[in-house]
């Protein structure tokens, strides 16, 4: 389970590596193009009710660590999605892009 890191100072959100290692690709293209987003999630179950959502700014710090130290494959038509999603709302909802199955089908925060 890898971790997306916000801010600096929030807790880190747990997710797997492979949709991290997506998002890593969606979050850099849109910030070397100075695009801000915002960024939902839901909390696990006993965290925070509802959904959490983010300012994703280029100058708000963002850390992506993984579990694994082997590169993660990317997917051009999963990229291609999640990218029309955010494109369509501004606003990326990780949740509708997690890999279910390899981590119960959630998104955590610790």
């Amino acid at each position: 389970m890898g971790r997306l890191r916000y801010d600096g100072i929030s807790e880190p959100i747990l997710i797997d590596d492979e949709t991290l290692a997506h998002l890593k690709v969606i979050v850099g293209t849109k910030l070397r193009r100075q695009e801000s987003f915002m960024m939902s999630w839901r909390p696990r179950e006993g965290g925070d009710p509802g959904r959490v959502t983010v300012w994703v700014h280029p100058a708000i710090p963002l850390q992506f660590l993984y579990t694994s130290a082997e590169p993660q494959h990317v997917e051009k038509q999963r990229i291609e999605a999640m990218m029309r999603s955010l494109n369509a709302t501004g606003e990326l909802v990780i949740d509708d892009f997690i890999e279910f199955g390899k981590n119960e089908g959630s998104l955590v925060e610790e």
